[in-house]
Parts: structure tokens; sequence; C-alpha cells
């Protein structure tokens, strides 16, 4: 017999709440304020977690246990397998100086770094985060942004807050395939309905980011790129979402939104470079017998990651491996309950899927090593760098465990759902906290997909009770919870390892949090002007 989440264990809807969020705000402020080391403050507040599910909520002990290393095994494969490779490519870049070439190449093309923010960490970005997900869109547009000169706060606080406007439609349209299998809800009208509010801060972000780099007036003599950046994105991510489907919006989108630039740039440049980015981007720029060559891993691996992300590729490699393992004491043996879930929903399944082959992080791991070789470096000194590598990472990897465990512990606890629920209760003012319950959702779980697993179904059943569209709401969970993804640990830590930053965690989260908070602020204030308010009601999938 499962046992069945209790949502308010002290019968006290505040007070449980209270409690079910005492994990994460420890976190935060020791992180944000108390300056200890990430991997100290993530382990103090899965204790936390551990002690709040079994003391306060009645889980059973086994089954939090359980629910942990679920995490942590997670954490570790896919999540920590692809950060450690990309982090090894890097350093093969690096060691051969082909980065600092590659770096020169970038700023000849775009001797400006606030159009190098939007290139790299918004239109890179936006293509990882559409081929691969799963943090690769942070770790690798960090590494580059730091490699080109940007501060490690800035480089990494960037890249998140870039990290945004894709993150919905994600890695194939995985985060609505998910949303769909929890809520009922058809798959097409899902992606109509996120594609009718994403791409309105699709055209943001650009220029949100250019303002975080280098303020209002800063934006003022590159306007044009963050304009054509986000214009190329947020019209094909539109037409694809309403006319194609969920799988290849990101991809063609951030391709758009490249080209586009990249053809303005063209034509046009920013009339005023400071001057000390002029002259670096002049020097750097020199032609180099390494000039193709330096970009050859990096072709390497987006077409090895695209081939990986592929439906047809991961089926055929998971015939060849695939270990699925039914965690014991923790498979089917907790049931979530009403309003979170219907009355005939199946208890939890916790299987951990050992898709070695078909993860992204082996596509990557084969790109490294075919570069590696590619770049002149022997068997032995590859087996050395990869090595020192994971020496380096040790850390990063244990706080990345740390962090899936503790989102594990939350969900199969229901703790997060006692959180979820306080925001329930806002009666005809829930459309504009929707949002900010994916948002809860994501900077919890760390993954888009996972908070639609988690809030999906109850955002159905609240727009019910509410009076308005399940599909608006359902839609507004994905739509919001993109804006948590730049405050969530898991994201975080990825970003400060590929910076080689690590240890910065906290100063990262005071960088990106207002920010994150006042784009979820407008997510929600759109969703509400779109429940209630013509002509926005207009765009609601009926």
């Amino acid at each position: 017999m499962p046992w069945l989440q209790i949502y308010d264990p002290l019968h006290n809807a505040a007070l449980s709440t209270l409690v079910a969020g005492i994990p994460v705000i420890v976190m935060l402020f020791l992180l944000a304020w108390g300056h200890m080391a990430v991997h100290k403050a993530a382990g103090i507040a899965l204790l936390l977690s551990l002690s709040c599910s079994v003391f306060v909520f009645g889980m059973p002990m086994q089954a939090a246990g359980m629910a942990a290393v679920n995490g942590a095994l997670f954490g570790l494969m896919p999540i920590g397998w692809m950060v450690v490779n990309i982090v090894f490519l890097h350093r093969l870049t690096v060691e051969r100086g082909w980065f600092e070439v590659l770096k020169g190449q970038l700023a000849r093309l775009a001797p400006d770094s606030r159009i190098q923010v939007v290139l790299v960490a918004f239109c890179f970005g936006a293509f990882f985060e559409g081929t691969a997900g799963f943090g690769a869109p942070v770790a690798v547009t960090s590494a580059m942004m730091i490699s080109l000169g940007f501060k490690p706060l800035e480089a990494c606080g960037l890249s998140l807050i870039a990290n945004t406007a894709p993150v919905a439609f994600g890695s194939l349209g995985t985060p609505l395939l998910a949303l769909t299998g929890v809520t009922g809800i058809d798959l097409m009208s899902l992606s109509k309905m996120v594609g009718r509010q994403l791409p309105v801060f699709s055209l943001i972000i650009p220029f949100w980011v250019v303002v975080a780099h280098s303020g209002w007036r800063g934006l003022r003599g590159v306007w044009p790129a963050p304009l054509t950046a986000g214009l190329a994105f947020a019209i094909p991510q539109f037409f694809m979402s309403n006319f194609h489907g969920p799988t290849l919006v990101d991809i063609v989108s951030s391709i758009c939104s490249m080209a586009a630039l990249v053809l303005l740039l063209q034509v046009w440049k920013p009339k005023d470079v400071p001057p000390a980015e002029a002259v670096t981007g002049a020097a750097t720029g020199q032609r180099h017998p390494d000039t193709f060559r330096c970009w050859v891993p990096w072709l390497i691996m987006c077409a090895l990651v695209f081939a990986w992300g592929l439906p047809k590729n991961k089926e055929a490699l998971d015939r060849v491996f695939s270990l699925n393992v039914e965690i014991p004491g923790l498979h089917h043996a907790v049931q979530r309950a009403e309003p979170v879930a219907p009355p005939t929903a199946k208890p939890e399944e916790a299987v951990f899927k050992f898709n070695a082959l078909s993860t992204t992080g082996t596509g990557i791991w084969i790109a490294a090593m075919l570069s590696g070789l590619f770049m002149g470096f022997n068997p032995v000194d590859l087996i050395k760098h990869y090595a020192h590598t994971v020496w380096k990472l040790r850390l990063s990897l244990l706080t990345i465990a740390a962090m899936l465990a503790l989102g594990y512990v939350t969900k199969y606890s229901g703790t997060d759902a006692t959180m979820g629920l306080a925001l329930a209760h806002t009666g005809w003012m829930y459309p504009f906290f929707s949002p900010l319950l994916g948002w809860l959702g994501v900077a919890l779980t760390g993954s888009d997909t996972a908070s639609n697993v988690l809030f999906g179904s109850l955002q159905s059943i609240t727009a019910h009770q509410v009076g308005v569209s399940p599909v608006l709401l359902a839609s507004a969970n994905s739509t919001g919870g993109v804006m948590g993804k730049m405050i969530d640990a898991q994201s975080i830590v990825v970003a400060s390892t590929a910076t080689g930053w690590f240890g910065h965690e906290g100063k990262i989260l005071r960088y990106v949090f207002l920010h994150s908070l006042v784009l979820a602020s407008l997510v929600g204030v759109l969703v509400l002007l779109q429940a209630y308010v013509w002509p926005f009601t207009q765009m609601v999938v009926k």
C-alpha cells in the first residue's frame, strides 16, 4: 500500500507551508548571505529536507532516503556526466590555444561585448537548449564568455538570464510532452498557447541582457542588434509552435536568430565601441593559422549533440544499451493526493534510467575525444587531462548530486506541493500567480520538465475552480518556469563550474535573483491579461 502524501500535516496551511520551505530558505540564506560553500549549504539543506519530510510530513524513512539516492544518481548521470565532458572539451581547446583564436574570431565578428552577449549567451545558448538542455547552454556559453574577456560573475549571470526564452520548449519539446502527459491536454494546444506567451519575452530578453551588462546608456549604441536577434527568434518561435509543434521550435528559432544577427553585422557596426574593446578586437582578430581549425571542436560537438537529440537516434542507442532500475523502497511507494493529483492517479514511479549511450553527455564525450585527437593530443594525454578535469570538478559533482537529491526528496515528500498549494489559494488573482508556481517549481527542481510534472495537474485543476482556461494556466506553468531557470541551484553550480569560479555561487544568486523575480512577475501580468482583458483574451487557445 503506497504512502499517501499529506500537504497540511500541522493542520494549519501557513505553518505547514513555512515548514516545507525551511530547507530552501536556509539554503538560499547560506548561499546568498552566509557566504557558505555551496556543497556545504546543499548538504545542510538536504538534511533539513529529510528531517522535515520524515518527522513532520510523515514520509517513511526508507522512501525518503531512497528519494535522495535517486536524485543523487540523476545528478551524476546525466547532468554531471555532461558537465564534466563540456569542461573537458573546453580544457583541451584552452591547452592548444585554440580558444584564444576562437575568441579572436568572435571579437572580429562582433568587436563589442554588448553584441557578444546577445550572440553567445542568447543565440548560441538557445541552440544548445533546443538540442541538449539539462545545463548544456549555461555550461557552454558561460565558458565561451569568460574566454571572451567577461568577468566570471557577468559570464555566469548573463548566461543564466539569457537561458530563459527557449526553456519552455526545451530539448525537442520535452517540457510540453511532460505537461500533456500529466494534464491530458492536447500537445498542440499547449504548444500554441506557450507560443502566444513566450515570444513576447524572446523579444525582451536580448535587450534585458544588454542592459544588465552595460546599462541603458550602453543599450543606445547597439539596439539594432538585440532587436534583430529578438525578432528573428520570436517570429519563428511563434510560427513553429503554432503550426508545426514544440519539437523543433528552439533549434529553428536560434538558427534564424544567429543568421540574422551575423547578416546585420555585415552591414552595420556600433559606433560607440569602447576603445579597450576595439583594440582587443583588432589585436585578437588577425588571421591565424588555426583560424578555421579552432571552430572544428565546437562544430563537432554541435553536430553530435544535435544527432544525439534526435528521437530515432536515442531509441536506437537505447536498444543497444539501456538499464532501467526501479528504486527499491520508493518505486510505487508514494501516492500523490488531491488536489495535486486526481483520485485515479497512479503511485509515483521511481526508476533510474541508466541510458549511458543515448544521454547527451556521451555525445559530448565522443566529440571531446575526437576533437582531442584532431588537435594532436595522444591517448595518454587525453586520459591525463580527463582525470585532472574530474578531480577539479569533484566538489561540483558532489554539489550537483546533493542539489538533485534535495529536489527529489522535496518532490516525493510532497513539500513542494504544499508550497504550490499556498499560491493556489489566491482566487481570481490566481492567473497572476500561476506562472510564479511554475517559477517555484523550476527553482526547486532545476527543470521546466520536472516543474510541469510537479504542478501541471494542480494548474489544470485550479483553472477549473477559478473559471479560466486550463490550457492557459497549464501553459503558464511552463512559461513562468523559464524565469526560475536562472536561480535554480543546479544551473548556478553548472555555470560556476564551467567558468572555474566555484565557491562564488552566492554572488551569482544575488546577481540574478531580482531579474528572475521581475521577469516571472511580468509573465504573471501577461497571463492575468490573457485570462480577463480583451484583446489579450483572444490569444487564448480554446
